[in-house]
């Protein structure tokens, strides 16, 4: 169903027929993309992949040759799901050779402990980035080779996510339901991209949340709030009846579409998923294009080394890579890409987000005619332009929003939410999330100031916080909390709260925020999400 929102309390369904095929949902599957990532590595194993005895997440390293080699091939594959990519390695010609994994075992002021471990360089001959959206390792590369030179910029999304384990007679598998409308949008030329989505998925799980465009201009929206007020809506509420939360977590998303897909490939390396931002945001689905990507990049890989004899196995027992070997690029990769419907996809509705900065229904209009009937055939390209953090306004434009409070049935105060994220950091660490050197003065004298401190927000985290400075803080030292003092007020960072959203990186006044990755298995745990 696909309803759109007239107020807290009303709104009308809109006939499947007028929908676009972009938002039907047969032949789909609900499923739990964590659970999924699981079943992948145990079918890893089952073929062969040695995966290392770490209980966290990210990433993987392969050393392989053929792909017709039988299992029990002496080459090594490997998976290291504890480690993190925090550094991209090149040779003397400024070509990837592979990435490095951050030290563990530091203090807060980066001095080692007595569990300290140097990081590891994996050297590849070709390097997959697949960090999902704005990846640190992917958007230092996007830089380093000008990938974005001729297209459009990013813009981003916010997703907001609960799960519920609702009673069976409220259970409902494999429903699917979209809003538009309230909150985000209340009046015909709101310019607030967004939307909701509500899956039940089996036994009697409901996923649903809600995804905010990064582009907005109000610096007081709260993408949390407006969620939480959301599910108070009677067409969402009755979903929940007789329910309990049982997760949370947030994650940015791509949404600029094809016009913003940079170039796929260099020197050395290859960009797929949310990397290189293959998201429908009509959709807001990207897991199967993501997916398509790393098949594509695969079958392309395999056929580059297959032809080359040189490359053909390693070349040594430990399967090292010689660093005299010559470094290639990939380029039938974008070749197959371009061709695969998966572009095609996105190309049918490639001025369907920047269509809604006319306005909620301009936006509206026009995507109903692009997807029945342009198709992403019309002779002109609609561009967002300039990055979301530009687009936000000054505060004293607008009036602070009066959210409700939370009732602790549906909608929850943040921090009580935040611990069904499992999120978990190392406190004894350097920050993950550093104020730029020359953006020192940007948070007081321009994010306070100006936009009224929009991260204390728009963060899904409660990571930022501007605080009296006379109030006692703990002793964290300014490097590490980043307490940037100015009159009464001062930025605190909570970096141990961070569910590694990205948000931050995008949305700050002037970007000052760098966002590295943390300790290798630091951050939050989504078991069903």
């Amino acid at each position: 169903k696909f309803f759109m929102l007239t107020d807290d309390k009303s709104g009308f369904e809109i006939p499947g027929m007028l929908l676009p095929k972009a938002l039907h949902n047969e032949g789909n599957f609900v499923i739990s993309l964590g659970k999924l990532v699981r079943y992948m590595g145990e079918v890893a194993e089952e073929m062969g992949v040695e995966v290392s005895d770490k209980t966290t997440r990210v990433g993987l390293c392969f050393y392989s040759g053929m792909t017709d080699l039988p299992h029990d091939s002496t080459l090594k594959k490997q998976v290291y799901p504890g480690f993190a990519a925090s550094e991209v390695l090149y040779d003397s010609d400024g070509a990837v050779r592979g990435v490095a994994t951050r030290d563990v075992g530091l203090d807060r002021h980066g001095n080692p402990k007595s569990t300290f471990e140097r990081g590891i360089e994996l050297r590849a001959r070709h390097t997959i980035f697949a960090e999902g959206c704005r990846g640190s390792c992917s958007e230092e590369i996007i830089e380093k080779f000008d990938l974005r030179s001729g297209k459009d910029v990013q813009t981003y999304g916010l997703g907001v996510k609960e799960v519920w384990e609702v009673p069976e007679e409220v259970a409902r598998p494999g429903f699917v339901q979209h809003t538009l409308g309230w909150p985000l949008q209340s009046t015909a030329l709101d310019k607030t991209f967004g939307g909701s989505f509500l899956y039940h998925m089996g036994p009697n799980y409901v996923l649903l949340g809600m995804v905010v465009g990064l582009d907005y201009e109000n610096p007081y929206i709260n993408p949390y709030r407006e969620f939480q007020r959301w599910k108070m809506h009677p067409e969402v509420a009755k979903h929940l009846e007789g329910g309990t939360c049982v997760s949370y977590g947030a994650r940015t998303l791509n949404e600029g579409g094809y016009h913003s897909i940079p170039k796929l490939t260099f020197p050395g390396g290859l960009l797929v998923g949310c990397s290189a931002g293959f998201l429908n945001s009509v959709k807001i689905k990207g897991t199967h294009t993501a997916i398509k990507s790393g098949m594509v990049a695969a079958e392309s890989l395999h056929e580059s080394l297959s032809a080359n004899e040189q490359f053909a196995i390693a070349n040594t027992e430990d399967c090292e890579i010689d660093p005299a070997e010559p470094v290639f690029e990939a380029t039938s990769y974008a070749t197959a890409m371009e061709s695969s419907w998966a572009v095609a996809e996105l190309k049918e509705v490639r001025n369907c987000h920047a269509s809604f900065h006319f306005g909620f229904l301009p936006g509206l209009a026009y995507s109903g005619l692009s997807a029945h009937l342009l198709r992403g055939r019309e002779p002109w390209t609609w561009k967002a332009g300039r990055p979301d953090a530009e687009k936000t306004q000054e505060s004293a434009d607008f009036s602070p929003i009066d959210y409700p409070p939370p009732d602790g049935v549906l909608s929850f105060d943040l921090l009580t939410n935040l611990q069904r994220s499992g999120v978990y950091h190392e406190d004894d660490q350097p920050s993950h999330l550093r104020v730029k050197e020359e953006s020192a003065h940007v948070p007081v004298e321009e994010s306070l100031r100006k936009y009224a401190g929009p991260e204390q927000r728009f963060c899904p985290a409660g990571v930022y916080e501007y605080v009296p400075d006379e109030e006692e803080q703990e002793d964290r030292g300014d490097d590490e909390a980043h307490a940037l003092i100015e009159g009464k007020k001062k930025l605190v960072i909570n970096a141990q709260n961070c569910v590694h959203c990205k948000c931050c990186s995008i949305k700050m006044p002037q970007e000052y925020i760098k966002w590295t990755v943390p300790e290798g298995g630091g951050g939050p745990q989504y078991p069903i999400m």
